[in-house]
């Protein structure tokens, strides 16, 4: 364990340890739960890193899991004490109950691992990724699918996307943030023309602060595109580091975070191989001023 861990990377740690351990000695959640005389959600909520084991917890349950390795324990139990630290301070913003009640899962936990991650690679053929997005942006998005969610859904979806957005532009000179996006994102006038320009005119100021560097992927690009709609991969580390690595995905209907190290490492290669194959951050904002002049002609 590096030192200087957040509760978050702590947290993860623990949990993905003990999942896996459960998983090897061939019990369920249920087997668990009724070993240790917990609930099934307390068990549910640890693995899903939504609550953080105690260290006195921690110990007869790696007992109970087979975990002898005397360093690993001492690690575990290390990193258990990190990952309560941040329960015992504050509660974030994303995990009020006006959050929890209107975010799905994956996008609270996803908005936990923005704010540690030092690289971020997001790719979309349909929007400009979340962070990115400046209000009035966002709240044309969201007003697409209106006859689908609640006004508080909207109004709770609307100010996590601004917090998102204020969250990355503080982290200048400490977070790295690159967006491959396909070109029907440049050409979808989401607002209107002033609304989108306005939102290009975002993308260039973040990339002049050397926050996000961008690159489109044209429609006349000889590389096959990917199938996902969109997925974020998040670095905890450094980027050479897919041990640290998560990805958030979503579909039309679901989203979830991917942790299984195979399925991350595909997708980072995917990205790059498709990165290679775009624009160059140079022509990207060549298109990107020039299409900002067609928008407010």
């Amino acid at each position: 364990m590096a030192e200087g861990d957040s509760p978050t990377v702590a947290r993860r740690r623990v949990r993905i340890v003990l999942r896996e351990a459960r998983e090897r000695a061939g019990l369920t959640q249920l087997e668990v739960a009724e070993e240790m005389e917990w609930s099934l959600s307390k068990v549910i909520r640890i693995e899903n890193g939504d609550v953080a084991i105690a260290p006195n917890d921690l110990r007869p349950l790696l007992a109970y899991l087979g975990v002898k390795d005397r360093a690993l324990i001492a690690e575990m139990l290390a990193s258990a004490k990190i990952a309560r630290t941040r329960q015992t301070q504050r509660q974030v913003w994303y995990q009020s109950p006006e959050f929890r009640e209107h975010l799905t899962d994956g996008t609270r936990r996803l908005i936990e691992y923005e704010a540690e991650a030092a690289s971020i690679h997001s790719y979309s053929v349909f929007h400009i990724p979340g962070p990115l997005q400046i209000p009035s942006y966002s709240e044309a998005l969201m007003n697409m699918w209106r006859d689908e969610m609640s006004e508080e859904q909207r109004k709770v979806g609307l100010d996590a996307r601004r917090r998102r957005h204020d969250a990355v532009v503080e982290r200048v000179g400490s977070l790295r943030f690159t967006a491959l996006l396909d070109e029907s994102v440049f050409m979808r006038a989401v607002g209107g023309p002033r609304i989108f320009a306005d939102q290009l005119q975002e993308i260039l100021r973040l990339e002049q602060q050397k926050l996000v560097s961008i690159r489109m992927f044209p429609f006349s690009a000889d590389a096959a595109l990917s199938y996902n709609a969109g997925f974020d991969i998040l670095f905890i580390g450094t980027d050479n580091d897919l041990s640290n690595a998560v990805m958030y995905r979503e579909t039309g209907t679901s989203d979830e975070i991917v942790e299984d190290r195979a399925t991350t490492e595909r997708h980072h290669l995917r990205y790059q191989k498709l990165w290679d194959a775009a624009l160059t951050e140079v022509e990207t904002l060549q298109f990107v001023k020039q299409r900002i002049r067609d928008l407010t002609r």
